[in-house]
């Protein structure tokens, strides 16, 4: 929280996480401090993990399958609290990789959004690492333009100006801000 703490007195609102025990622990108190702060969980979210989620964050970014929508639905009735999600797109289609593919992505939002009435505001992508993310990123964003929502979660450190100028309204730079993470 050292180097939190500086962005938070001058101002910055939006951060993201990657992992619901330690957002929890870092951010609980900090959040009663500062009641603006909005977080974001930008990793995967594990079903079993989705009530302490929503207790913490404000957004999740990696909405990819309808037995996640169905909890965050569960849990958002039993707190009282409405969550901003973006659907994670598989745009290179990678087994490895989360996310709805792309010619699924139209269905997965109307059914969720209609019938489940998740508060999906965007679209969210990891593009392929040994291509070119600028033409995964302007796909997105035609792709959110032709689905109707109005935000893009794309670009890290390492394309967050390729994914800036393809229209990304929330972009993933911690280590680019932060440093390197400390994983002892």
């Amino acid at each position: 929280m050292d180097k939190i703490l500086p962005l938070i007195e001058i101002g910055h609102v939006h951060f993201g996480e990657n992992k619901v025990q330690e957002a929890e622990l870092k951010w609980k108190e900090v959040k009663k401090k500062y009641p603006n702060i909005k977080l974001h969980m930008v990793g995967k979210l594990q079903t079993n993990k989705v009530k302490t989620a929503l207790k913490i964050f404000d957004y999740i970014h990696s909405v990819d399958n309808y037995k996640l929508v169905e909890k965050i639905i569960k849990f958002e009735k039993e707190l009282n609290k409405k969550i901003k999600t973006f659907v994670q797109v598989n745009l290179g289609e990678e087994y490895q990789k989360n996310g709805i593919i792309p010619k699924n992505v139209n269905q997965f939002i109307n059914h969720c959004s209609k019938n489940l009435s998740l508060n999906i505001i965007g679209l969210m992508c990891l593009p392929p690492i040994k291509e070119n993310s600028e033409k995964h990123f302007f796909y997105l964003n035609q792709l959110k333009n032709k689905v109707g929502l109005d935000h893009l979660s794309m670009g890290m450190s390492n394309d967050y100006l390729i994914a800036a100028k393809c229209g990304s309204t929330f972009l993933r730079i911690g280590s680019k801000i932060l440093g390197e993470r400390n994983t002892s």
